[in-house]
C-alpha cells in the first residue's frame, strides 16, 4: 500500500514539474529576459524539450527573427483543440522524434 502512494506522489510531482518546465520554455520563447536576447545574439541557442506543436507555430509568427537561436526536440503532436495527443495503446502523449 505505502509503495503505490509514493508512486501516485511520484508521478503527480513529475507532472507539476513538466508543467513549470513547460511554462518556463514558454515564457523564454515568448518573453525573454534581456540577459536570454543577448546570449541569443552571441550565437547562443536553447534548446526547447517537449513543448506542443502549436507552441512552435505560434514562436513561428511571435518571434521569427530569433528562430536560428531555437531548437525544439520531442515535439508534442495536438490534436485539433489544441491538447497532446495520445496513443490509444498506452495514453502516453505522442511525441514527434527524429532519433537523434
Amino acid at each position: 500500500m505505502k509503495v503505490s502512494v509514493i508512486f501516485a506522489l511520484l508521478i503527480a510531482s513529475s507532472t507539476v514539474f513538466a508543467d513549470e518546465l513547460r511554462d518556463i520554455e514558454l515564457r523564454r520563447l515568448f518573453d525573454p529576459t534581456p540577459a536570454e536576447l543577448r546570449a541569443e545574439r552571441a550565437g547562443g541557442v536553447y534548446i526547447y524539450d517537449g513543448l506542443r506543436d502549436t507552441d512552435i507555430e505560434h514562436a513561428m509568427q511571435e518571434a521569427f527573427d530569433r528562430i536560428e537561436s531555437m531548437m525544439f526536440i520531442r515535439v508534442k503532436r495536438t490534436i485539433p483543440q489544441g491538447k497532446a495527443n495520445e496513443k490509444p495503446d498506452n495514453d502516453v502523449a505522442y511525441v514527434q522524434d527524429d532519433d537523434c
